[in-house]
């Protein structure tokens, strides 16, 4: 028996050093970098050229792409960032907010307000009363879409708070108006857990690996129980398990190299998507903020330019095509506008990062600093002035076109037809029930105009979609396919 408990234990011990060397090698992926840094420019050319047929490119091309640094070989890039975002999503946009309901945490993360030695901030859980007060100034701004966050500790010491909050989220109403969809970025869960949270009717699970160079890691995080790099990275595995349908994933811009977190990124999506026939659903890509109380935060070893950043956006836009990427108002009004053009698909707007920030208490401690404070409104009319579709769609989730099912759908292009329609559709209840008269004159103007461009006149979609638009003008809502 004794011998059958050690040969268990090895054989554990084995899978799980095999694992941690399936998703991130570090030796393989450091390299790729060095191997990356000689290219010609028809090399880059080359890859740009097979980046737009729209199958993605390989970690090594990916590599060749990130160290670019001639200007003319990045107009290159971002060209190609555009084709692809455009061949795949349109110019829809779709727009979220993030709901921090705690900033409770029991982690000590050196570049993060949350964490527990930081006895100054102002520290607070929503009760379900609060969370019905927040979720409804959300709504009366125009949202549809949460991103619910909460420190990694909750009130009780357990996750019935967690589940009990989603449901606060899910049955607020007003005015005829309610959240259509909830999205969650909480501590990594153990399978049982995951299991009882796709109970609660929840989106995509959200989880940010921070840095994936296991080194820095260890030094960044210095106790509670994000400490743990491997089961912070195997997190998606037992959601997936689990039955979520999806996932989202990205570091934290700024903590090492920002090559390496890329291609880190793309190999963990790689992995994912080899493993369990389906990427993430999202990529995020939040760079590192000054944060209350983190003397780290304000000086990161690792500060990209903006260019870089580009850069990053547009390289993660050609190697995973069908997965959406995500840009936070921790970046400024000019730099979310132009990376809107450079493959960006999902954008907070009008965010606040601190339990009761959206009404009951805008003192609370927050977790970071915003660049981008501009209204919702505000974002949705700087969307159309560039020619992109606001989106509050939730859709697919609610029809089961979520994880391989909407990556069938994506990948022979089938999803578009769907989305740009279903996006039309909630802008338009956007324009009717909150926008003021210029915004929506000028977001009906593009309705007709993208209508126009992409569904001819006389079949049966152009059909469905103006008898929909007619609907929603005399009141039906909540109309999609």
């Amino acid at each position: 028996m004794r011998m059958a408990g050690l040969l268990l234990a090895l054989n554990r011990l084995f899978k799980k050093c095999y694992h941690i060397f399936m998703i991130i090698d570090d030796e393989k992926l450091q390299r790729t970098l060095e191997k990356a840094k000689s290219h010609t420019d028809s090399e880059v050319t080359d890859i740009l050229n097979k980046a737009k047929k729209l199958k993605g490119i390989s970690l090594q091309e990916a590599a060749v792409l990130l160290n670019i640094t001639d200007e003319k070989l990045l107009q290159q890039l971002f060209d190609a960032a555009r084709y692809v975002k455009e061949a795949i999503y349109g110019n829809r946009i779709v727009l979220f907010a993030p709901l921090y309901i705690s900033n409770i945490c029991t982690n000590e993360c050196v570049y993060c307000a949350f964490r527990r030695s930081n006895t100054a901030l102002k520290r607070h859980a929503s009760t379900r009363e609060e969370i019905h007060q927040e979720v409804t100034a959300l709504l009366q701004q125009g949202h549809k879409r949460i991103l619910m966050v909460a420190g990694e500790a909750y009130p009780g010491g357990g996750l019935q708070y967690v589940y009990d909050s989603i449901k606060a989220i899910y049955e607020t109403r007003w005015n005829g108006q309610n959240i259509r969809r909830v999205n969650v970025n909480i501590a990594p869960l153990v399978k049982e857990e995951f299991e009882e949270l796709k109970k609660c009717g929840i989106g995509t699970y959200q989880l940010f690996q921070e840095t994936y160079h296991k080194e820095t890691y260890e030094k960044l995080h210095l106790a509670g129980a994000k400490k743990d790099y491997q089961f912070r990275l195997d997190a998606m595995d037992r959601a997936l398990q689990a039955g979520i349908n999806d996932v989202g994933i990205g570091p934290l811009l700024g903590l090492y190299d920002y090559k390496y977190e890329v291609l880190a990124t793309l190999e963990h999506s790689a992995y994912l998507d080899k493993t369990y026939g389906v990427g993430p659903h999202t990529i995020s890509i939040p760079r590192i903020e000054p944060a209350e109380g983190s003397d780290f935060s304000l000086h990161p070893p690792y500060q990209l330019t903006d260019t870089d950043f580009k850069k990053v956006v547009a390289v993660i836009r050609l190697a995973v095509p069908y997965t959406g990427i995500i840009l936070s108002t921790r970046e400024s009004p000019a730099m979310r506008n132009a990376c809107l053009e450079l493959g960006v698909s999902q954008i907070s707007a009008a965010s606040r990062v601190n339990p009761g920030g959206y009404s009951y208490d805008k003192q609370n401690g927050s977790q970071f600093t915003l660049t981008d404070e501009r209204t919702l409104a505000e974002v949705i009319d700087a969307v159309v002035d560039a020619k992109h579709m606001p989106s509050f769609c939730t859709g697919c989730y609610r029809l089961g076109r979520v994880g391989k099912d909407f990556m069938d759908m994506a990948k022979p292009g089938l999803i578009k037809k769907h989305c740009l329609p279903n996006a039309m559709f909630t802008f338009a209840e956007y324009l009717e029930d909150f926008a003021p008269a210029p915004l929506k004159a000028k977001g009906y103007a593009l309705i007709e105009s993208t209508t126009k461009e992409n569904f001819q006149e006389g079949t049966p979609i152009r059909k469905m979609i103006d008898e929909n638009l007619s609907k929603i003008k005399s009141g039906k809502r909540d109309l999609y396919f």
